[in-house]
C-alpha cells in the first residue's frame, strides 16, 4: 500500500482525516492505481527469435576469423576506412568532374536555384538580378529535384501558388524553338522539363539568359506543369542544344547509398556490441543524409563540409543521450547473437526509411510542416493529420499496454506529461508557432521503444532514422518559430505592420487611354495611393508598386512627387528593361523609348499588365497584396481589398477617359 497516495489508502476505523473522498470514489482510485502499476512481479517481453541456430552464424563465422578482441576491433575500423574511402573518392570525384566542350567544366548548383528572388527582393526594375541577357552557362543540378515544392507563396501574375514545383513557361506545343522560361523558375525543375536533366541521376546542361520575353506558355512535359504567364517579363532563359562532347559525372547519391547500406549490414551482423551497432548506424547514416541524400542547398563541398559538421557535433550529443534512455535499454536486451537477423531488418529497414525522408514519407504524406497555416492550405492536410493520429494512437497505446506489463507505465506517464506540460505552455505563445520537427518528435517518442519486443525495434529503428534526416538536413530548428520564417503573415492586420497592405479600389484609379492608337488599350493608368491615416495608424513610410512581378516605382511620404504612381502602357515597351512609369509632375504623354523602334512589329500591342501594392518601412516592404489586372483593353479589374472574403471581379468603367 506505500505506492498509492495517501488518500487512495483504506483510513483505519475512527480517523476521519480522508472520509471526505466518497469510498467508491477511493475504490475506484485504488483500482486504477493498481492497474498503472500493472502485474507483480512484472513480466519479462522478450520476444523469442526465429531460427536462433541460423542467426548466430555471422557472429560464429566472425568468431572464427578473429577470435580475439583487439582483432575484432581491427576488424571494424578496417570495415570504418573502407566505407570512408571509397564513399569520400567517389563523392570528391563527383563534385570535381565533368566538362562540356566550350563552356567549360558545369558548375554544380541546388534545387532551389534561380535566376530571380521573390516579390522586389531584385531590386527596383531588377537591378539587383542584372544581368538579364547573358552567353551560355555551364551547371549541373542534383538528383531529386523534381519533388521540390514552394512553400512560401509565390504569386505569376493574379495566380498564387503554394505546395507545388515552381517552373513558368516552356516550350510552346508544336514549336521546334527551345522553350523559354520565366527567371524566376527553379533552374533544375525547368531543365527537367525541358528534358536537359534527369530527375533519377541529375545531369549537367548549359543555360542561356534571353532577356524579356513577352509571354509565357503553361506546358506539362516530363511529369511536370508548368504556370502560364500571358505577359512580359524582363529576364528569362532558355537551354542551349549542343552536339559537343560532355562529360557528366551522375549524382553519387544512389551507388553511395549501396555502399553505406552495405557497411552498416555488416556491422550488424558481425557484432553483438549495442553501442558499435547504434552509433555505427547514427555516424554512417547522418554522413550519408547531410552531405549525400538530403543536403543543404549549399553549392560547394568545403561549404556543404562546414554546415555538416556544425551539425554533427550537437547531434551526436542528443544520440547519445537518446542511446542511454532509449537504444540501450532496448538493444542490450536483443544483443545475443540468436537475434543478428531480427535485428539487422527489424531496426535497420525502417532506419533507412526514415532517414530517407525525402523520398519517403515526404512524398507519400501531404503535410510539409506541422503548423496550423499549412494545414489550413495544404491540399489534403488535414485528412493525411487525421490518419497519422489515428494510427500514432494505436501505436502509443499498443507500447503503453506493453510498458504497463513491464511495470514502467508510472515512470512513463511522469515523462510524457512533463512534456506534454511544457507543449501546452508553448502553444499559447503569441505571435509564434509551435512547430514540432520530425527531429523533435522522435525525440519525444523515442524512450517509449525501449521495451524488448518487435515492434519496438521497428518503432525505434524509424524514429531514428527521422531524426538523423531531419538535423542532417535543416539542423535543430526551434520548437516554436515566427510565421515570417515559415513563410506566413506573422499576424492578421493590426499586428505586424507589413501583414497590411494598400486598399486599391475604383475611386482610386484613372485610365486615360490614347484616342489615336491602333490599338485600343494603350495608355496612362493612374493610382492615388496615399491613405494619410491608415498610413499613419501603421507607421509606414511608403508604397511599393510591382508591374508583372517587378518592382518599379517606391514613394514615400516625406517626398515632393506626391502621392500619385502613373504608368504608360505602350504595348509591351518598356516592360523589358528600364521603368516607363511616368511621375505627376512629367507631361502625361511623355514616353520613354527606351531606344526601341516604332515600326509595326507587335511591339505596340497591348497586353495584360499586373499591379501589387505593399507599404515600406524603410527600404523594408511589407505582404504585397493581391494583383490588379489593367487588362489589354484599357479595362481596370481591381484588387481583393484587405477584409474582404472574395475578390471584387468588377471591371472598373467609371474613371475610364478617352482623349
Amino acid at each position: 500500500m506505500r505506492a498509492f497516495p495517501v488518500w487512495l489508502r483504506e483510513s483505519p476505523v475512527g480517523s476521519p482525516r480522508w472520509h471526505w473522498i466518497p469510498r467508491p470514489l477511493r475504490k475506484a482510485g485504488r483500482a486504477t492505481a493498481r492497474w498503472i502499476r500493472g502485474p507483480d512481479p512484472p513480466r519479462d517481453l522478450l520476444f523469442t527469435p526465429l531460427f536462433p541456430k541460423f542467426q548466430e552464424l555471422p557472429v560464429r563465422f566472425f568468431n572464427t576469423v578473429a577470435p580475439r578482441r583487439p582483432y575484432k576491433v581491427a576488424w571494424l575500423f578496417l570495415l570504418y576506412a573502407a566505407w570512408f574511402v571509397i564513399w569520400f573518392v567517389v563523392l570528391v570525384k563527383s563534385a570535381s568532374s565533368g566538362s562540356i566542350e566550350d563552356y567549360g567544366r558545369p558548375e554544380p548548383i541546388s534545387c532551389t536555384a534561380s535566376y530571380w528572388a521573390k516579390d522586389n527582393q531584385c531590386g527596383l526594375n531588377g537591378n539587383d538580378c542584372r544581368p538579364f541577357s547573358s552567353a551560355g552557362f555551364a551547371f549541373r543540378c542534383p538528383a531529386n529535384c523534381k519533388s521540390l515544392i514552394v512553400l512560401d507563396e509565390r504569386t505569376v501574375g493574379n495566380q498564387t501558388f503554394n505546395y507545388q514545383p515552381f517552373v513558368v513557361g516552356g516550350q510552346e506545343p508544336g514549336s521546334s524553338e527551345p522553350g523559354i522560361y520565366r527567371a524566376d523558375s527553379y533552374l533544375c525543375q525547368a531543365a527537367i522539363h525541358a528534358g536537359v536533366v534527369s530527375d533519377v541521376t541529375g545531369g549537367c546542361g548549359v543555360v542561356a539568359l534571353r532577356g524579356a520575353a513577352p509571354s509565357f506558355p503553361s506546358v506539362t512535359r516530363n511529369g511536370l506543369t508548368s504556370i502560364a504567364f500571358p505577359s512580359t517579363f524582363p529576364k528569362s532563359f532558355s537551354f542551349v542544344q549542343f552536339s559537343s562532347q560532355v562529360s557528366c559525372p551522375k549524382d553519387p547519391r544512389w551507388p553511395l547509398l549501396a555502399v553505406t547500406v552495405t557497411a552498416i549490414v555488416l556491422v550488424s551482423l558481425f557484432t553483438t556490441s549495442p553501442a558499435v551497432f547504434y552509433f555505427s548506424t547514427f555516424g554512417i547514416l547522418i554522413s550519408h543524409v547531410g552531405v549525400v541524400s538530403d543536403p543543404p542547398n549549399l553549392k560547394t563541398l568545403p561549404d556543404l563540409f562546414s554546415v555538416f559538421f556544425s551539425r554533427l557535433v550537437p547531434a551526436a550529443f542528443v544520440a547519445y543521450v537518446l542511446y542511454l534512455y532509449a537504444g540501450r535499454p532496448l538493444l542490450q536486451r536483443v544483443s545475443a547473437p540468436s537475434y543478428q537477423l531480427s535485428k539487422t531488418i527489424l531496426y535497420l529497414t525502417p532506419a533507412f526509411i526514415g532517414a530517407l525522408n525525402n523520398y519517403t514519407f515526404a512524398t507519400w504524406i501531404p503535410i510539409q510542416r506541422l503548423t496550423p497555416h499549412d494545414l489550413e492550405n495544404e491540399p489534403g492536410a488535414k485528412a493525411a493529420l487525421a490518419i497519422i493520429i489515428i494510427i500514432l494512437v494505436v501505436i502509443v497505446l499498443s507500447q503503453a499496454w506493453y510498458i504497463r506489463q513491464a511495470g514502467l507505465l508510472v515512470r512513463y506517464l511522469k515523462l510524457y506529461l512533463t512534456i506534454g506540460v511544457i507543449l501546452l505552455i508553448l502553444l499559447p505563445i503569441p505571435v509564434l508557432r509551435l512547430r514540432i520537427h520530425h527531429y523533435i518528435l522522435a525525440m519525444i517518442l523515442m524512450p517509449g521503444t525501449s521495451i524488448p519486443i518487435r515492434p519496438s525495434l521497428i518503432y525505434q529503428g524509424l524514429l531514428l532514422g527521422l531524426f538523423i534526416n531531419g538535423v542532417a538536413r535543416w539542423g535543430f530548428a526551434s520548437l516554436v518559430e515566427t510565421p515570417e520564417q515559415l513563410g506566413e503573415d506573422p499576424t492578421t492586420p493590426g499586428g505586424w505592420w507589413g501583414a497590411s497592405y494598400p486598399n486599391i479600389t475604383n475611386s482610386s484609379v484613372t485610365v486615360r487611354l490614347d484616342l489615336d492608337d491602333r490599338y485600343r488599350g494603350n495608355g496612362n493608368i493612374t493610382f492615388n495611393l496615399w491613405e494619410p491615416e491608415r498610413m499613419e495608424e501603421l507607421g509606414v513610410d511608403g508604397i511599393s508598386v510591382l508591374v508583372n512581378d517587378v518592382e518599379r516605382w517606391r514613394g514615400y511620404l516625406d517626398e515632393d512627387r506626391g502621392e500619385t504612381f502613373i504608368w504608360r502602357r505602350k504595348g509591351r515597351r518598356g516592360l523589358g528593361l528600364t521603368n516607363h512609369s511616368v511621375e505627376a509632375m512629367e507631361a502625361m504623354e511623355s514616353i520613354i523609348e527606351d531606344g526601341e523602334s516604332d515600326s509595326d512589329d507587335g511591339k505596340d500591342q497591348p497586353q495584360d499588365l499586373f499591379f501589387r501594392f505593399a507599404f515600406l518601412r524603410g527600404s523594408t516592404a511589407g505582404h504585397y497584396g493581391p494583383a490588379g489586372v489593367w487588362l489589354r483593353d484599357g479595362r481596370w479589374i481591381p484588387p481583393k481589398e484587405e477584409g474582404s472574403d472574395e475578390h471584387d471581379n468588377e471591371v472598373m468603367t467609371g474613371n475610364l477617359e478617352i482623349g
